[in-house]
């Protein structure tokens, strides 16, 4: 099974430039250093000749229009949410572009609490009479458990982002964790023989949600897949091209639009 990721945002909830801030990475004019809010794009090849790729894309954040367009996404077959922060999921509105080209109401898999928190972000889509041309979606529950989604196997990696749980996903050998600073025992488990890892890594300090760059390291340390990328990174972790020439051998800092294959 042929796997591929593509990397839609690599930033934090304040993307890269911060808004007003003048610092040598906002200020930078390397494209490595321009980072959307975080997303990934899984498309995963069909077992037949016949059949095309399935895609999914986890979070839709409020860059999602801009993050789907720029990767040429012409079709999804569902959308995973790692969890309710707004960062995460701002975008949603914007799916029933595929509504509309595709059909069909949009599969949004999620933990109950992130329901919740959709169901009054977005109150307007699950209205009882609701108004012509709002996205149409069929929410579909996460529990943690593995499960099949369009014939994938989609494995849930929980984990805590300080109190709050979040999910991570893995589908065959690729892995993708955000917005973490600790892991539930059964995700340590679900990693085993994971060839590529992405993993966030906020900055080099010390944060009370997130992995720090040093944090990170350790984690992927711990669990030895063959590369790592870190995502989900803040203008204060430092410039891409000096903080690349710091990292052990086999990790990388994600950029916009990088697509990786395993598989």
């Amino acid at each position: 099974m042929g796997v591929h990721l593509t990397f839609l945002g690599t930033g934090t909830s304040q993307g890269v430039p911060v808004i007003a801030c003048e610092c040598e990475v906002c200020a930078s004019n390397d494209i490595r250093d321009k980072r959307l809010r975080s997303s990934v794009l899984f498309e995963v090849d069909g077992d037949h000749a016949a059949e095309g790729p399935k895609a999914f894309v986890v979070d839709t954040g409020p860059d999602f229009r801009q993050q789907m367009l720029r990767a040429h996404v012409q079709s999804l077959d569902a959308v995973l949410f790692t969890h309710e922060h707004k960062d995460h999921v701002a975008g949603l509105d914007d799916v029933r572009a595929f509504n509309f080209r595709q059909k069909r109401d949009m599969d949004v898999y999620a933990a109950p609490q992130v329901q919740e928190a959709l169901k009054r972000e977005f109150h307007y889509v699950f209205a009882e009479a609701p108004y012509p041309g709002v996205p149409r979606v069929c929410l579909q529950n996460l529990d943690g458990a593995p499960l099949s989604i369009s014939g994938v196997e989609v494995v849930p990696l929980p984990v805590l982002h300080f109190r709050l749980p979040v999910l991570g996903f893995r589908i065959g050998p690729i892995a993708y964790i955000t917005d973490a600073n600790a892991f539930a025992p059964e995700t340590w488990e679900r990693l085993e023989g994971v060839e590529i890892l992405i993993l966030n890594a906020l900055r080099k300090e010390k944060h009370i949600s997130h992995f720090n760059l040093e944090e990170a390291i350790e984690v992927i340390d711990r669990i030895k897949p063959d590369q790592a990328y870190l995502t989900h990174i803040s203008h204060l972790l430092g410039r891409h091209r000096d903080v690349s020439l710091e990292l052990p051998e086999g990790v990388r800092l994600a950029e916009d639009g990088l697509r990786l294959s395993a598989g």
